[in-house]
């Protein structure tokens, strides 16, 4: 009978399936389920509270025997976590294709979604749950890495400094899959970080896997922790249980000396965020036994904890949104300053956005670590001019402890994705890494995504909810040889809120799979600089420019790349 039992990939050389395309998909979703990776891996959930990667153990099982059984022309499809057919297809076709969570406009809500989960028929994906490539707490680190990075440069602008955290104590919360890369990221940028968790096993957690240095016994004692660091300018990073809701007032209150200030609960679904009053360990059952009422008491919950958040950035704090919802779950509460600080991405990340800068990440099938060793090194051959990328490279090396498969995420954009790609695809086919790399990327990305509330806010033109673009993104990789490509809804900022796209592509050492890494990593952050592009973004339009992407509502009567009017190019 199937049901839950402990799920670990296999590693080294040998194939379980028909070719390494299939192994790859079959090894990145038994990854996902990992227990050094996963939250909750007997309940399918991978990260994010509730996001799986399969919607129940038998689908789970079809699952893998199919991928056992796919040939090199046939594509698995896969809905919201199961597999329900497989159709003949040709070899550049993706071996999977995935779709979770989408509803259809009016019924894309949480009620109606947990109605039809209920059901049984659909899953909630997150974004790298259900499309089998996350990689861990590491996936998101770089991301957050440069966002504390661009908070540093701002501060320096502002406050003076050498552009580091050095000096300075950043408050957030929420230690889980994603949250749980915070503490680390503020460290290696050089500041100490204060982190509330209502979990003592994310805590305990965290500092397993060296993300989180020490645990606080009080609140006191973490603050005295906090400042003591600061002074020394040394890096530190602190956790503490209790209910943010309850802490971050209580602190602003008190006059707590923060510099910065986040958030990383799972507040896009309120069923996973704990109301004040509500022990920890009773959420589970309240949360199943009475949703409405839990879900209007999280909200109050989340509205004081904006509610604190302002009034730090009120005091002079640096405050924003790290995309979790919280902002609209507050306003939802009636909290009307909700929206007065700003989301990451329009804050720091849209430029790197405009270049087609984003977390481009790859796993080593092998299990070896030596493998990531070797990419590393690649990466540093490379691109030997760009300093922040070394930098971070050097770092992850040596702080970053891998989860289930080892593996690598850092920020290349247009232009950059496929050298690498093809580099990784080279190392395969001498030897010199011992087994196929996946390669893929988180879905927060440069042109994979609408998400009003994170990765589209505030766009130039006013574009933020226009959701072709994860289509486009999605249908492009389907065309240039993806090895699967999944489309999913809500991931990271809950129901109705966000539409998003994912690829995955083997480097094999073939050069079948040579061709396809050129093909999607260059078309798929180039779908990233024409939507930026479209929304007006100038440097955008310089990235077109100089990496030879066309723009077809550019083009017209202006000179092409070649100086030649549109139409005389090669006459």
């Amino acid at each position: 009978m199937s049901g839950p039992r402990p799920v670990r990939a296999p590693r080294g050389n040998q194939l379980t399936t028909l070719g390494w395309q299939q192994e790859a998909a079959l090894r990145m979703l038994q990854n996902n389920l990992d227990p050094e990776v996963a939250e909750h891996p007997d309940q399918l959930v991978v990260y994010g509270g509730t996001g799986r990667a399969a919607r129940d153990w038998p689908s789970f099982d079809a699952m893998v025997r199919t991928l056992r059984t796919l040939k090199q022309d046939e594509t698995m499809l896969v809905q919201s976590g199961r597999p329900v057919g497989v159709l003949t297809t040709h070899e550049w076709a993706p071996r999977v294709l995935l779709a979770n969570s989408n509803l259809v406009g009016d019924w894309a809500n949480w009620e109606e979604f947990r109605r039809l989960e209920h059901l049984g028929l659909t899953m909630y994906g997150q974004m790298t749950a259900g499309s089998w490539i996350y990689i861990g707490t590491q996936g998101i680190l770089q991301g957050t890495y440069e966002t504390f990075a661009a908070v540093g440069a701002k501060l320096a602008e502002t406050r003076g400094g050498d552009g580091s955290l050095a000096g300075t104590i950043t408050l957030t919360a929420g230690l889980g899959g994603m949250g749980g890369a915070q503490p680390l990221a503020v460290t290696m940028n050089g500041g100490v970080a204060l982190c509330i968790d209502c979990d003592p096993r994310a805590i305990d957690r965290r500092i397993e896997h060296r993300y989180l240095d020490v645990r606080a016994d009080s609140l006191q004692h973490a603050l005295r922790l906090a400042t003591d660091a600061r002074d020394k300018r040394e890096p530190l990073s602190i956790g503490v249980l209790g209910n943010a809701a309850e802490l971050l007032p209580r602190l602003l209150a008190d006059g707590a000396p923060i510099d910065i200030v986040t958030d990383q609960t799972s507040a896009h679904d309120p069923l996973a965020y704990l109301p004040t009053g509500v022990a920890f360990e009773e959420m589970a059952t309240y949360a199943a036994e009475k949703p409405a009422d839990f879900t209007q008491r999280a909200r109050e919950s989340m509205a004081r904890h904006v509610e604190a958040m302002v009034g730090f950035q009120d005091a002079g704090a640096e405050v924003f949104d790290y995309g979790n919802s919280i902002r609209g779950e507050a306003r939802l509460a009636g909290y009307g300053r909700a929206f007065d600080f700003p989301g990451f991405v329009p804050a720091y990340i849209r430029p790197l956005f405009c270049e087609g800068k984003g977390p481009f990440r790859w796993a080593a099938l092998s299990g070896d670590p030596a493998d990531i060793a070797a990419t590393d090194r690649a990466v540093l051959d490379l691109f030997p001019e760009n300093e922040q990328l070394a930098r971070w490279i050097r770092l992850a090396g040596e702080r970053v402890t891998f989860q289930g498969l080892p593996a690598r995420i850092c920020w290349l954009g247009q232009g950059e994705r496929d050298r690498a790609g093809e580099r990784f695809n080279d190392m395969v086919a001498s030897g010199e890494i011992s087994a196929p790399l996946a390669i893929g990327r988180d879905h927060l990305d440069t042109g994979s995504v609408a998400s009003p509330y994170r990765e589209t806010e505030a766009m130039a033109d006013g574009s933020d909810a226009i959701a072709d673009w994860p289509l486009l993104n999605a249908m492009v990789n389907v065309a240039s040889g993806a090895s699967w490509v999944s489309i999913h809804h809500g991931g990271g900022v809950g129901m109705g809120r966000s539409l998003h796209a994912g690829q995955v592509t083997v480097a094999d050492g073939t050069p079948l799979a040579g061709e396809k890494i050129r093909r999607v990593l260059t078309n798929d952050p180039g779908t990233g600089v024409i939507r930026h592009v479209d929304a007006g973004y100038p440097e955008a339009e310089e990235t077109a420019r100089r990496e030879g992407v066309r723009i077809p509502m550019r083009e017209g009567d202006t000179p092409d790349a070649t100086g030649a009017p549109a139409g005389e190019a090669g006459r």
